[in-house]
């Protein structure tokens, strides 16, 4: 494997920073929050024109801590640190980059763990259901606050894909380029089956409470280590995990066949275990619904064409060869959308055996498309400057 032109350094120590919006936010569900605080982070500086931002829209799991360390010492970094920093794709030395948890979420913002406002407990499973459109719309609020009025990119892998896309539909005058990496247009039936198997999982089990676990000070430990391991074997690859664990053992004599464990069990046993501790099962359950509900072109007569008529943006698709839970082919259905409606758009396919997990990964060919593209756009911010 060749190394990539886009090694880079590292942000270094970060500092979450807090956003609080006053008024009522009308959710697409119908819902309105009094108000709703948004966890974030920056990296970089905006420029004096305030065109050199870039905005990081998370995926399922993910949050606003993309890139950089909160203290020394960290040993793990941000989840797309291999993307974020000086010299890397997303180069933080050209653009200034938003990273933020949306609402819903579970670490920071206003979601199932924050208190209702009549101050009568957490929201818990009373959360108003949320929406790509929702988060959309919230990020749209951040970026006023941060002086952005237009953004360089919005870029964003999986359920930060179709974020992306959205953006550009919602704020066609405020997007330039919206890079889509490893998304879909909408879930297939396949993929929302997946998604009902590990919202069972969750709120089968007895401690989940109905959603009221955090006020009895327990916790659905099965149920979200169960759905994450569901979860993490959909984006991984036959042929990654195959190379990866094979039928190693990691302990037990299979020839007696009894209390044998395979490698790639204990992987996923330890996985789903770290999840549980990490993660809210309220958010989990909210964030796989909107993932699910999301579809742009149910208002248009299921016509994608028409619905991503309003962009006005410059697409960047990227997608993974073996990334069997949204393939290159659900990439292409946007593409194909956004030429039919006269849209300026490249999409790179990537070769990778590593599965949809391939857009979190330092694949040379991968930092490459994406840092040269970046690279364009920067070099048209300074033109403009001029």
């Amino acid at each position: 494997m060749t190394e990539s032109a886009f090694a880079g350094g590292n942000v270094g120590v970060v500092t979450p920073a807090r956003f609080t919006h006053l008024e009522p936010f009308v959710l697409k569900c119908g819902a309105t929050l009094p108000g709703f605080e948004l966890i974030y982070e920056t990296y970089g500086e905006l420029n004096s024109t305030a065109t050199n931002a870039v905005l990081i829209c998370h995926a399922l799991s993910g949050h606003h801590h993309a890139a950089g360390v909160h203290q020394e010492g960290d040993e793990k970094p941000g989840w797309w640190n291999t993307c974020i920093g000086p010299g890397k794709p997303i180069d933080t030395n050209r653009f200034f980059v938003i990273a933020l948890n949306n609402i819903g979420g579970c670490h920071g913002s206003t979601g199932p763990c924050s208190p209702k406002p009549d101050d009568s407990g957490m929201y818990g499973p009373d959360f108003p259901v949320v929406s790509v459109e929702d988060w959309v719309h919230s990020q749209a609020r951040l970026a006023d606050h941060l002086g952005v009025r237009t953004f360089a990119a919005v870029i964003g892998g999986s359920l930060g894909g179709m974020q992306a896309l959205q953006w550009a539909m919602d704020y066609p005058d405020r997007v330039r380029n919206a890079i889509v990496i490893a998304a879909a247009p909408k879930l297939t039936a396949q993929n929302i089956a997946f998604n009902e198997i590990a919202r069972h999982a969750i709120t089968s089990d007895h401690q989940f409470a109905g959603g009221h676990y955090r006020e009895s000070g327990i916790n659905p430990d099965v149920g979200l280590a169960l759905a994450r391991m569901i979860g993490h074997v959909t984006y991984l690859s036959a042929s990654g995990m195959g190379k990866r664990f094979g039928r190693q053992i990691k302990s037990g004599d299979p020839r007696a066949g009894a209390d044998v464990e395979f490698q790639v069990q204990s992987y996923l046993r330890y996985q789903g275990q770290t999840f549980s501790r990490q993660f809210d099962a309220n958010t989990y359950v909210l964030m796989t619904r909107a993932l699910d509900l999301y579809d742009p072109a149910a208002d248009f007569g299921d016509d994608l064409v028409a619905a991503v008529a309003r962009a006005k943006a410059d697409f960047l698709l990227i997608s993974f060869t073996s990334d069997w839970r949204f393939p290159v082919e659900r990439s292409e259905e946007i593409v194909h959308a956004l030429l039919r409606g006269r849209k300026n758009v490249s999409h790179a396919i990537i070769d990778s055996e590593h599965g949809h997990d391939s857009f979190l990964l330092p694949l040379p060919r991968y930092l490459d498309v994406l840092g040269t593209y970046l690279r364009r756009v920067h070099a048209e911010i300074e033109a403009d400057a001029t």
